[in-house]
């Protein structure tokens, strides 16, 4: 069973692709690597014994996203492409919005036109905003974003809901992701991303590899238990299977299904730091910084739903994500070269 996995070269969508993989479907990459590499193909072989067929190109183009579903006989499509920093999203607002909201565009118009009504979409817990109560469950409101980011996010969301409202025979899966960290415990896939890193633990990581002098930390005056901001880490590696058990539970059931992935749990940055620290056994050096926009303080998700209707859970623990990721930047002190 052929699965069109768009950003299936990037963080979560390669390792994506080896749950894939080992539970007998065929994952057809697409991904126009600006931000992943293409040295990602031989490590998913190398752990798994198949080379996935990989088509390199841009997912707004529309031409080009047609040519794959008339090669390929696609029967639901995982939808990862997108870029996901939140501060770049702030600076470039339009960037974002041409990438995440028309390249998704383009793309179900092309699924539209072959047939495929199917999809499983990457969304993200920015979509609730900076809610009031915790924890975030899938009833709580969504809109009030506070960065282009989660904007884009919200917008994609909506054209999904919509299309079903027109034409109620898709199936539509939307995942609301919260922090991904973590590497593959073989240490040969994980994070890499191109430039300075945006999100905390690729760059605790390079500080920690001495690729970076000092961690900068945004924010010690939350209304937090140390002031710092709090958030759901989730090891990619249960990421990975969550999205293998909505594309077994519900990617074949006429509806739009909305589920959280996350631990339920929250770790503030100064809690992972530590955690991270007694993983490498060296000091993570930091500075405190000023508040950094779109940033809210803490967030974590109710996994209630997709406990329940997916039989998922994530397992792996704070330890896992932090061994994990430092086993990775470790064996791959520059990432994948």
């Amino acid at each position: 069973m052929k699965i069109l996995v768009t950003g299936g070269l990037g963080y979560i969508g390669s390792l994506t692709c080896i749950a894939l993989i080992e539970a007998g479907f065929e994952p057809i990459i697409v991904d126009n690597l600006c931000n992943s590499k293409v040295q990602v193909l031989t490590r998913i072989e190398a752990l798994t014994g198949v080379l996935p067929i990989f088509y390199q190109g841009d997912i707004r183009d529309a031409k080009f996203i047609k040519s794959v579903f008339n090669a390929q006989k696609i029967v639901s499509v995982i939808h990862f492409a997108g870029l996901k920093s939140v501060g770049e999203s702030v600076s470039l607002p339009l960037k974002y919005y041409d990438n995440n909201v028309n390249g998704s565009l383009v793309l179900f118009n092309a699924m539209h036109e072959a047939g495929v009504k199917s999809v499983v979409f990457s969304s993200s817990a920015t979509v609730y905003g900076e809610p009031e109560v915790m924890p975030i469950t899938e009833d709580t409101p969504t809109g009030a974003t506070t960065n282009p980011y989660g904007r884009s996010k919200y917008i994609i969301e909506g054209m999904l809901q919509d299309l079903f409202k027109a034409q109620p025979d898709w199936c539509i899966t939307i995942l609301r992701y919260f922090n991904p960290v973590g590497a593959h415990p073989s240490g040969t896939m994980g994070e890499d991303p191109q430039g300075i890193p945006n999100n905390l633990m690729p760059f605790i990581a390079q500080v920690a590899v001495g690729r970076r002098e000092v961690l900068s930390v945004f924010g010690d005056d939350y209304a937090t238990e140390d002031g710092t901001g709090v958030r759901d880490y989730i090891h990619v590696m249960d990421l990975a299977q969550g999205h293998l058990a909505a594309l077994k539970a519900v990617s074949t059931k006429p509806g739009v299904h909305i589920f959280n992935l996350g631990t339920g749990k929250g770790c503030s940055v100064l809690q992972m730091i530590k955690a991270f620290s007694d993983a490498c056994k060296k000091d993570i050096a930091y500075k405190i910084c000023p508040r950094r926009a779109g940033d809210i303080a803490q967030c974590w998700a109710s996994t209630d739903k997709a406990e329940r209707e997916l039989n998922w859970k994530a397992t792996r623990t704070l330890l896992d994500m932090t061994t994990d990721t430092w086993h990775w930047q470790e064996k791959n002190p520059q990432g994948y070269v």
